[in-house]
């Protein structure tokens, strides 16, 4: 080796101490502990005992553990959805969750859209932005929600449906609107056709979590094809005994008194309360994120 070489490797050596002293070190994130609470109400604009009673418990439960939103299941205001009714139908009742800053976002039901429609999307305290349907993302990317409107369920909506759940990064992702696709009701039951149309995008696209309303009362449904289903349409409406017993379908179901339900999200977990309108638990159920129990494994 000459002694240029020599002279070479050594300020090599030195530039490369000197440099390791100089360069930062790498960033590593630390993963963040999110959670996240929320309410959920189906079928509750009546202005009526039932919803006021619910409404209380409600304002019981956020104030025992704070939530920032609700989501409505649909039938928001009845019979027609008309706007004279907001108040008297919405704005009286959850008048103590509204003033704590509480947001409500609403998806669309039968009778919302009977001559409703155009004011319950614009109406600011619905949170539906002019929108028959929309999407949002709480907790810092947790969860993304997918309001849909079923009581229209065009080639449009289905085209914008499957784009969101194709593009979402969410941990978890939950679709809520008005008809349920799997129910034991008496009255209305499966919405077959929906059931068909909708069903292939939430295998495909691993929705977790459905919530839908329109029959009066409480229903945690079987888990079908990985995705856990609830019918929550008494939170303002009953109808007692409306159920089909017995059903293969039902895990545990409740038609006897109003109710709403109560949920809390973790990244590994999410755990689903349904309260009666007396504060009473009528069920309890945790789900676990599939993700995490693959890598608990």
């Amino acid at each position: 080796m000459t002694r240029r070489q020599s002279t070479s490797i050594f300020k090599l050596t030195i530039y490369l101490f000197l440099l390791a002293f100089t360069i930062p070190a790498p960033i590593v994130s630390q993963p963040v502990n999110r959670s996240l609470t929320f309410a959920v109400i189906g079928d509750s604009g009546t202005g009526k005992a039932g919803q006021y009673a619910v409404a209380r418990q409600m304002k019981a439960a956020c104030e025992k553990n704070r939530f920032e939103f609700v989501l409505m299941l649909g039938d928001n205001i009845y019979s027609n959805g008309d706007a004279k009714n907001f108040k008297k139908k919405f704005e009286l009742p959850y008048a103590a969750l509204l003033n704590d800053g509480v947001k409500f976002y609403a998806s669309l039901g039968n009778h919302d859209v009977r001559k409703g429609l155009n004011t319950q999307i614009n109406y600011d305290k619905f949170n539906m932005g002019g929108q028959r349907y929309y999407t949002f993302t709480k907790g810092a990317g947790l969860v993304e929600f997918f309001a849909l409107d079923s009581t229209k369920m065009d080639e449009a909506q289905l085209a914008w449906l499957e784009d969101r759940l194709q593009a979402s990064t969410a941990r978890w992702k939950v679709a809520f609107f008005h008809h349920p696709l799997y129910s034991s009701g008496k009255r209305h039951g499966s919405e077959m056709n929906l059931r068909t149309t909708l069903e292939p995008l939430f295998v495909r696209y691993q929705v977790n979590v459905v919530f839908s309303g329109h029959d009066h009362f409480y229903e945690r449904i079987k888990p079908q094809q990985g995705v856990q289903y609830f019918v929550e349409g008494a939170s303002g409406q009953l109808r007692k005994n409306g159920m089909k017993k017995k059903s293969d379908l039902t895990a545990i179901s409740n038609d006897v008194t109003h109710s709403f339900l109560i949920v809390q999200v973790k990244a590994a977990e999410m755990q689903v309360e349904a309260i009666s309108e007396d504060g009473a638990v009528i069920d309890r159920v945790t789900l676990p994120q599939p993700a995490a129990k693959a890598m608990a494994r």
